[in-house]
């Protein structure tokens, strides 16, 4: 009979509950728990289960650049990123409450990885992240309005609660890509928040558009619910190749 219900969880791609069961059943009789505790760790085991695989599928898809953890980051003043304003941005409500996160500064002072730090965090609190470059960015509308996937791209972009627009202001951007952006951050206005990483200062984002209408209607929708970190000090990917 408890080989039979083993094999129905199976059946019933309760994975994670089988495996506890299994597990369970394996101990001695003296130290299986009475039912109701029992039912109570297959659940939670299932539960976990549950949330592990979804973790798993959520940082497969959001493709971030680099496997970074909050912990990885190096708060300090030099950098002017302090532990107290990452802990801010850790717990992930900034994301409930459709806030964004503006990332600046020179050239390999971290960015991308704090950036791909917060994401791998949302991530592992069950929000769905996308992380994309400009250069990616604007190859997939190309190929989005090419192909006639459009609107099944601009769905998928508005699904996920957390988009990180890297190396934002580097390139020129086309009249039509500045129009999707602003589409895109439309939909996701107070509902989701977007994170851009840049070497351009927020100053010069508006003359970056060369477009005053589309800037200031891009701009509204980025800059009065966001949260502001210019990350200083020396590139880190010349302090690596000293250490190595």
């Amino acid at each position: 009979m408890k080989n039979a219900s083993l094999e129905t969880m199976r059946l019933m791609k309760l994975q994670g509950m089988a495996s506890a069961y299994e597990a369970l059943l394996n101990l001695p009789i003296n130290q299986q728990p009475e039912s109701h505790e029992m039912l109570a760790n297959l659940i939670d085991a299932e539960q976990q289960s549950r949330h592990h695989k979804r973790m798993k599928m959520l940082l497969r898809f959001s493709k971030l650049r680099y496997q970074a953890t909050i912990q990885d980051i190096d708060c300090n003043s030099k950098r002017n990123l302090s532990k107290e304003k990452l802990m801010t941005l850790s717990d992930g409500a900034y994301i409930e409450r459709g806030e964004n996160i503006l990332l600046t500064g020179a050239t390999g002072c971290g960015k991308s990885y704090l950036a791909c730090a917060l994401g791998h965090n949302a991530c592992l609190q069950s929000y769905r992240t996308l992380y994309l470059n400009m250069n990616r960015f604007t190859e997939q509308i190309a190929l989005a309005k090419t192909d006639g996937s459009l609107i099944k791209w601009l769905d998928k972009m508005k699904r996920a609660k957390l988009i990180i627009l890297d190396d934002f202001g580097l390139q020129p951007i086309s009249h039509a890509v500045k129009l999707i952006l602003l589409q895109i951050l439309e939909d996701r206005y107070e509902n989701a928040a977007t994170m851009i990483c840049s070497q351009l200062p927020v100053a010069k984002w508006h003359e970056y558009f060369d477009e005053p209408t589309i800037a200031d209607a891009i701009l509204d929708r980025i800059i009065p619910k966001a949260h502001r970190i210019e990350l200083t000090g020396n590139s880190l990917r010349t302090r690596s190749k000293h250490l190595s």
